[in-house]
């Protein structure tokens, strides 16, 4: 639970930073996002979620 806690921080930071930093780019960015189709919007979710959790497994030494 602490990593948990401790990554939610992080992308919060980074996030936040983005928005301060690039404001209009972030709003760029959101309504391309908003325009796109689901199918792709999807499958980059997932692909994205499977490459943090591998990952995680790789910088923790968890074996797959």
């Amino acid at each position: 639970m602490h990593d948990f806690v401790a990554a939610l921080g992080l992308l919060l930071a980074i996030e936040g930073l983005t928005f301060a930093a690039f404001p209009g780019a972030a709003k760029r960015a959101a309504e391309e996002v908003a325009g796109a189709p689901e199918g792709p919007l999807r499958l980059m979710g997932i692909g994205a979620a499977v490459f943090g959790i591998l990952l995680l497994w790789f910088m923790r030494g968890m074996p797959i």
